[in-house]
Parts: structure tokens; sequence; C-alpha cells
């Protein structure tokens, strides 16, 4: 091991030649966690990628990233071909061998909507049984209010029989979810960094600032910093409930909501939000704080009408396949309908497994038949709903009904209509959630087109 990490000064990381010096281990690899690692990477930091699952070591050792596009992938493959990333399932051995851990392991949401924090208090024990003297742990997990200096800070110490503080390092420093998938805008953001010590908040603001050209924000209160995410995720949250409900609205009242988002862009007063996932992906994160809020004894009110909101969006996705199918003639009963778009390029990747998981069974309990589609599915995925799958786009469409849009993926704006109509059981519906295709052209092509927030008399 090289100097300790936890005394480290500017100077001694100032270029990539130093910093190669010190090796980052990344532990779960979410894909938001894929560009914390070719952060360092760029910086020149050794990176180790370490996660239980050996599908996603086997595509990483690869440089493949297929929740991202071909620029990631480019950086991720030459780092890996310079040695400078790699991958393993071994999670011992990679906190061994490293200076800088950093958690990503999500805090998941069961299905009674209550956190469950198993996953990442079982990487924390490992990374404490394995971890050395002088050694800087950084959360970058999102996680529940006094989280990192109670829970995980206490398992770290007694795995490992170190003192957070003076054997080891301990720093919170989230990647928000905001980041989405570009790595411009991680590295062009003032990262946020806590920590309780001197020692570990000064270690962690030297490394993170050799990371980000906009430095970062620091502060000794950990549990703050774990609100202000908090309080951001419930914010942006409670902005996409009204907009789903106003969506709705329009619906009905035959305007297009997206023309109301286009005609107060430049109405900084008025501006109004996109709804459902367009603009903000479904978050797990105001779970994190509403179920903190309840052992407070506190009711966060409209917290609690927007997630309900916004989880009951995939049964109005299927009321809107429903009045499609009714306009071409059919009804919902042995009508075959086809998903597209069950990935997002995000950091809670069971999010919209959920939700589909909920359209799939709505479409059911009404007798349709639900197939899956989506360019961006792991094998390992694909085997686990194996039943709803298709390989490839003809055969999703093949005699299908309506055509579902949950995510605007590149492949379905680029949809050659003509091919899919000559598939498809005309007349037939494309239900666009996200308005990944523009209505006249498919409109044109004879198709009924409905767009969450367009009312049927809107032009």
């Amino acid at each position: 091991m090289t100097t300790s990490i936890l005394h480290i000064k500017p100077e001694e990381i100032d270029t990539n030649e130093k910093r190669a010096k010190f090796t980052v281990s990344i532990i779960g690899c979410e894909p938001t966690a894929i560009l914390e690692a070719c952060l360092f990477a760029d910086a020149g930091f050794k990176v180790i990628c370490a996660d239980a699952d050996q599908s996603t070591v086997n595509l990483l050792a690869k440089g493949k990233a297929p929740f991202f596009g071909h620029e990631i992938e480019t950086k991720l493959k030459d780092h890996i071909k310079t040695g400078h990333v790699t991958a393993t399932s071994d999670v011992k051995t990679a906190v061994s061998q490293s200076n800088i851990i950093a958690i990503t392991t999500p805090i998941r949401i069961d299905e009674k909507k209550k956190p469950d924090y198993s996953p990442i208090e079982k990487v924390c024990k490992q990374v404490g049984a394995s971890i050395c003297r002088d050694s800087l742990v950084f959360v970058m997990s999102i996680t529940g209010l006094g989280s990192v200096e109670g829970t995980f800070k206490e398992i770290l110490e007694n795995a490992s029989g170190f003192k957070v503080g003076t054997d080891l390092g301990l720093a919170y420093s989230p990647i928000r979810d905001f980041y989405g998938h570009s790595l411009e805008a991680m590295t062009s953001s003032e990262r946020i960094v806590a920590s309780a010590d001197k020692i570990s908040l000064g270690a962690a603001s030297t490394i993170l600032e050799s990371t980000s050209r906009n430095g970062v924000r620091r502060t000794n209160n950990v549990k703050m910093a774990e609100a202000a995410i908090l309080f951001e995720a419930v914010q942006r949250d409670a902005n996409t409930g009204l907009a789903n409900e106003l969506a709705i609205l329009c619906e009905k009242a035959g305007v297009d909501y997206s023309e109301i988002q286009d005609f107060t862009k430049t109405l900084t007063a008025s501006r109004v939000s996109l709804p459902w996932r367009a603009e903000e992906k479904i978050q797990e994160e105001p779970y994190l704080l509403l179920e903190d809020a309840e052992n407070l004894n506190v009711k966060l009110r409209i917290a609690s009408v927007a997630r309900e909101a916004n989880e009951g969006m995939a049964k109005h996705a299927a009321t809107l396949a429903r009045d499609s199918l009714r306009i071409c003639g059919k009804t919902m009963r042995r009508a075959r309908i086809s998903v597209f778009g069950v990935s997002q390029t995000h950091n809670t990747k069971d999010t919209p497994k959920k939700m589909v998981k909920e359209l799939a069974e709505t479409l059911e309990a009404k007798g349709a038949k639900v197939t899956l589609y989506d360019p961006y599915f792991s094998e390992n995925e694909k085997t686990e709903s194996q039943r709803y799958f298709k390989k490839s786009l003809t055969e999703a469409v093949e005699g299908a009904d309506c055509i579902i849009i949950m995510t605007g993926h590149d492949q379905f704006k680029r949809l050659n209509l003509r091919k899919v109509k000559a598939l498809m059981k005309m007349p037939a519906a494309i239900v666009d959630l996200e308005g990944a295709l523009e209505p006249d052209k498919v409109e044109k092509e004879g198709f009924v087109y409905r767009r969450l927030g367009r009312g049927v008399g809107a032009k």
C-alpha cells in the first residue's frame, strides 16, 4: 500500500501520474456507478469494479455498458484495455487491494414500499472484514436519515476492528439521480461530501476535488446532507405527481400537455414540468424519507400523495390502452399488447421492472396477452421475464394489437412505422407515454395514437 489516503494533500494527487498510485474499488456496479468508475479512471486512479453478480462483471470485463451510449462504452473499453479499470466478483479481495472504497449498492424498496437495507449492510460487513487500516470509505448510495453515522459506521467498525476518524475514513457523497447517464454532468456538477470527523472530511474532499471540475460542497453534518438529498428527490417527485394529474386533466379537456410545456419554456415563473418519467424518472428515494418520517411520527401528506399519483400511472397507461383499442373496435380481452422500453438509463434498475410488472398484471387481469421488448435488457433479465420477453422488435410487434412505449429509447424514436404496420394486426394502437413519436406521422400511417397528457381533440 502507498501513503495513507487519510492524510493525503492536494499536491500529492495533482496529476494523473500521482493518482495512479492509488486504487479505488467501486462496490455494487449499478449503471451510474459505472460513470463513477470512469470518472476516477479518467483522473488517473486505478479502479476495480466489484459486484457479486458474475454476469455484470463479465460485461464490464469486456468493456460493455448496455445502459449507456457509444461514448461511455468506448471510454470503458479503453480503460479496460489499459488496465486502469478491472472487474471482479471477489469483493473482499478488491477491498483489500484498495485505498479508497466507494459503496454504491442501492437501498431497495420491497413489495410493501419499505426500505430494505440488507444488501448495503451486507456490503458494509464485507468491506469491514477486508479493509486495510488508513483506507477511506465513501457511501455513494442515497440513504435514510442517520444511516451513515449510525448503522453503516457501526458495521464497518465492528467488522474491521478499526475506529472511524482514526484508523479509517468514512464519508457520504451520494451519486445523485439527476446526473442521469451523462459523464459530463457528473464532472461539471459540484459534488456533495459529508463526514463527521475532520480527517475523513479532508481526505474525501481532496479526492473528489481531483475528479470534479466544479469542486465540492462539504459539511460535517452528515444527517443534514442525507436530508438535503432526500428533500431534493421528494420535491422532484411532488412536481412529477402534480404534472401527472394535470396531464390526465389535459386528456379529458382535449388539450395537449406537451404543447403547454413548450409554450411555458420561456416563461420562467410559470414553466410546467413534464409528466411521469419523461423529465424525472420514477424514484425510490422518497420512500426512504417517508419511512424516516413515519418513525418520527410525522405524516408527509404531499409526499405521500405524490407517490400515490406517480404509482398510479401504470394503471392509467392500461386505461389509455383500453380506450385506444376501443377506438380500433377491439376489447382488452384477448388483445395482444407489446410493451416497449422496460429499462432506463438510471441507477434504480428495479423501479421500472416493478412498474412494468404492475402494468402487465393490470392488462392481463383485463384479458390481454402481454409481451415485453427492450434493446438494453440483459440476458439474465430476459430469463427472469421469459414468459413475457421477446428477443427482437419484429417478434414483439408481430400480430400485436397495441404497442405501449414506456421509455423513449432511440430505437423507438426511429421506428419504421410502415414495417410495424405490416406486422401488427390492424387497426392497431400506439400508446406513447414519453412522446417518442410524432403524432401526425403515426396517425398518417393509420394507427390510433395516444400520448400521456394529449387529449383526443388536441392537434
